[in-house]
């Protein structure tokens, strides 16, 4: 679902800490952050209570001062929800929402809420699902007013339009069968994605923060017709197609879901099974805007979720887009880099020259003669290999062909054998 200025919005507060040792900018980024992602959820943010702390309140996430102020503005304002810009425990939850009045939730579960307007696939249903219930359990009592009683609003969303489950013996219940149905999905992808592995298929995977520009270059370099919307979270289900590479060569390109600071435990853990699309590449395309004045914080983010998935070593293309945007000399801290804006078609044709140039060098050179009768073996090496000549020598009737080759495939010890030869 997505929400727009003619639809009813949710009035809400917001409330932060500004830890000691973050930078003004960095807060003052957490919260525009934290603000979109209350839009996107549906919610018109009617005021914000900040306060610098060297820590948060075990109790109240606040000091006293500041939640006596919080709950004169909730009832100056009457928002129906309080969204804090940090995870709370249950007891923080309880208590503020006891103070304030109104029901109280968190950023990570404001995250959850959103991809579950998003999720379109089974699996995609199932894992946000999954994560939701799994926030939810140990929270229940912390909301304050009983969730049961309310009637549909940010924080109470399942996926597909249905209500969250709040009885706590049908939560478990539910999560029991949410991860045997799991198993199930999760087994055809691997057996997808085995499928595709001995088809010998380059596969490269689009990475990025979200709202960073993935939909645009994937649509764009695979002339697809995906959802393509300057919002967060516009892509959660992982979509695989084919792209050409300007020698001919031919990859699978995925486009993932995009990446967030502070994504919830239970979603990173429920999303397991997608996320391994990442770790499955060959390579990685991270997109990164470049016009966001927190560009570098968002670009470490995702760099360190590919650490924790396990693909932080694999070539790695980082594309810094909306370069039309920039108002400022700009200076990439990530190499290999290009520089683009994905709308551009010169530009996407140098992000594709720059992932085979990147192939090429990963690539050992080959120089072998098909005959002309060897059609089958042509196409091939102009699809799975950087194809650099290809003529017809009329004495030989055969082909003249060289170019590059990648290692782990497979025409890799054939072509080898015919140069040793």
């Amino acid at each position: 679902m997505t929400y727009g200025k003619g639809d009813s919005m949710e009035r809400v507060l917001l409330m932060a800490v500004h830890h000691q040792n973050q930078t003004l900018e960095r807060f003052q980024s957490s919260l525009d952050e934290l603000e979109a992602l209350t839009e996107t959820a549906g919610g018109e943010v009617a005021g914000i209570v900040t306060q610098k702390r060297e820590r948060l309140h075990p109790g109240t996430y606040f000091g006293s001062g500041k939640l006596e102020e919080l709950a004169e503005l909730v009832e100056q304002e009457e928002p129906l929800l309080v969204i804090s810009n940090d995870e709370l425990s249950p007891g923080q939850l309880k208590n503020i929402s006891n103070r304030v009045g109104v029901r109280v939730i968190d950023r990570s579960q404001l995250i959850l809420d959103i991809f579950a307007t998003r999720a379109h696939t089974r699996e995609g249903k199932l894992q946000v699902e999954l994560a939701q219930m799994q926030y939810l359990l140990p929270r229940l009592y912390g909301q304050g007013t009983e969730m049961s009683r309310l009637g549909a609003g940010i924080g109470t969303r399942g996926p597909g339009e249905t209500k969250l489950e709040t009885d706590r013996r049908h939560i478990r219940r539910r999560i029991d069968e949410i991860k045997h149905q799991l198993k199930a999905v999760v087994s055809h992808r691997s057996r997808y994605r085995e499928r595709r592995k001995a088809n010998q298929a380059f596969q490269v995977a689009l990475v990025g923060y979200t709202n960073a520009g993935k939909s645009t270059i994937f649509n764009r370099v695979t002339g697809n017709d995906s959802l393509e919307q300057d919002q967060l979270f516009a892509t959660l289900d992982p979509m695989t197609r084919r792209m050409r590479l300007p020698s001919g060569f031919q990859a699978l390109l995925t486009d993932t879901v995009g990446f967030i600071q502070d994504l919830p435990t239970a979603l990173i853990a429920a999303f397991r099974s997608t996320l391994e699309e990442v770790t499955e590449a060959d390579f990685i395309i991270h997109m990164v805007n470049s016009a966001h004045p927190d560009h570098e914080q968002q670009q470490n983010t995702v760099l360190k979720l590919l650490k924790e998935l396990g693909a932080d070593k694999l070539p790695i293309l980082t594309v810094y887009n909306k370069a039309d945007l920039l108002t400022e000399d700009f200076i990439a801290s990530a190499h290999p880099y290009v520089q683009i804006s994905a709308f551009k078609e010169e530009d996407r044709r140098l992000v594709m020259e720059k992932v085979q140039e990147m192939i090429q060098e990963a690539s050992e050179f080959y120089d072998t003669i098909v005959p002309a009768t060897g059609g089958r073996l042509l196409d091939k090496l102009a699809q799975e290999t950087i194809l650099t000549k290809r003529e017809y020598n009329e004495e030989m009737d055969a082909y003249e062909v060289n170019g590059y080759v990648l290692p782990n495939n497979p025409l890799f010890h054939q072509l080898k054998g015919k140069n040793e030869a």
